[in-house]
Parts: structure tokens; C-alpha cells; sequence
């Protein structure tokens, strides 16, 4: 048995990564992702900002080891190749990680409110044995254990996929008769319309193509 859990961790600030320290506290980024990371500290990762390459960079100064950046701007954000010479947390988190016998999902999301979401995959006896010498260290909770299969699961929506959803319901896109646009959307995110439609209908894709699987 495989299972995928989904968990969300707040660390204090002796232990939190300089970066999150440094977004807690900053304006113009809320939300950071994580996309792509190597085996090694001494590697080139990829990460996505909600805001725009000045934010983006001042949010990495908080991260010594960075050597060299590179900034691409999208409507909905500022993807950063960021090239360093070692990950920056704690030992005591390395540790954990690297004793692990689970795999780790990208992305790795960290808010401004502090906390920290990832998702896992492995036996539940390994997942339980990381979940218990985490919250050791951190305030962590199990926001969702279901079944792995190695086809991407539909439910799995992005961060800003659920955003889209979420600002989509409140601005009355889903009502019947429709009150909302996909424009207020757009005007709820922040972003340009063409982001907006695009972010509801791989949503809405992923949601009808998963409520097909399991009939």
C-alpha cells in the first residue's frame, strides 16, 4: 500500500528557511513555490514568486548561498532559476529529509503566513514515522491522505488553480444565472484576463476529468 499525504508545517523562526523568514515580513510576494530542486546543495532550482523580479530578488537576498539568479516575468508571476552553493535550512531539517524513506512532490509552497505545504509519498509507516520526528521540530498537520497512482491525480489542483476557483465563486462566475466574469476574476487575482481563463479551465478539466475516473 502507497499512500499520498498532503501536509502543511509551520517552523519557528530558528528553523524556517531564511527565504520564508524573509517573506513573512516583505510586501509584494505572498506565495513562493518551489518547482524543481536537485540532490545536491550546489545546484541550479527553479522557483515561482506571486510577484514581480524586484520582489523576487529582494526576497532571495535573504539567501546567502545564491551565486547567480535569473529572472523570467509572467502575467501571473516571476519564475527564478536561482544557482547556490547549499539548500540553507536548518541541519536538523536536512537530517530529517535525508533520513526519509519517502519521496517528496514538487512543488514545495511557502505563504506569507508561515506555513509550509508538500506533499509525500510513501508506505504509511514511513509517512507516520516523518510525520511524528517533524512535529518535533514544527507545528504540522495532515491536511490529506489518499491513495498514490502514478498517473497525476485530477483533485491535485495547483495553489493558484484553487485560487482561481475560489475567487471564480465569490465574484458569482459559478451562479445560476452567472454574475461574475472571468474579468472580475482576473480583477480578484491581480492578473490579466487570459491568466484567469486559462487558471479555470485547467481547473475545471482536472475536476470533470477525476469526477469521470471514479464513476
Amino acid at each position: 500500500m502507497v499512500r499520498r499525504v498532503s501536509f502543511s508545517v509551520t517552523f519557528p523562526d530558528g528553523v524556517a528557511h531564511p527565504l520564508h523568514r524573509r517573506l513573512v515580513t516583505t510586501d509584494g510576494v505572498s506565495r513562493v513555490e518551489l518547482l524543481m530542486w536537485g540532490p545536491m546543495g550546489t545546484v541550479t532550482t527553479l522557483l515561482w514568486c506571486d510577484g514581480g523580479p524586484a520582489a523576487t530578488a529582494d526576497l532571495l537576498a535573504a539567501v546567502e548561498s545564491v551565486t547567480a539568479t535569473e529572472f523570467v516575468e509572467r502575467d501571473d508571476g516571476t519564475y527564478a532559476f536561482v544557482h547556490q552553493t547549499a539548500y540553507e535550512f536548518e541541519e536538523t531539517i536536512l537530517t530529517l529529509v535525508e533520513d526519509a524513506r519517502i519521496v517528496f512532490l514538487p512543488p514545495v509552497t511557502f505563504r506569507d503566513t508561515g506555513a509550509v505545504a508538500f506533499e509525500a509519498v510513501g508506505r504509511p509507516d514511513a509517512l507516520t514515522g516523518f510525520y511524528d520526528e517533524l512535529t518535533d521540530l514544527a507545528d504540522g498537520t495532515i491536511e490529506r491522505v489518499r491513495e498514490f497512482d502514478r498517473r497525476a491525480s485530477a483533485t491535485a489542483l495547483t495553489d493558484r488553480q484553487r485560487g482561481a476557483l475560489e475567487a471564480a465563486v465569490a465574484v458569482g462566475y459559478y451562479d445560476v444565472p452567472r454574475s461574475g466574469s472571468v474579468a472580475d476574476v482576473a480583477a480578484e487575482l491581480g492578473c490579466a484576463g487570459s491568466t484567469a481563463g486559462e487558471l479555470l479551465r485547467k481547473a475545471e478539466a482536472a475536476l470533470v476529468a477525476d469526477a469521470v475516473d471514479t464513476q
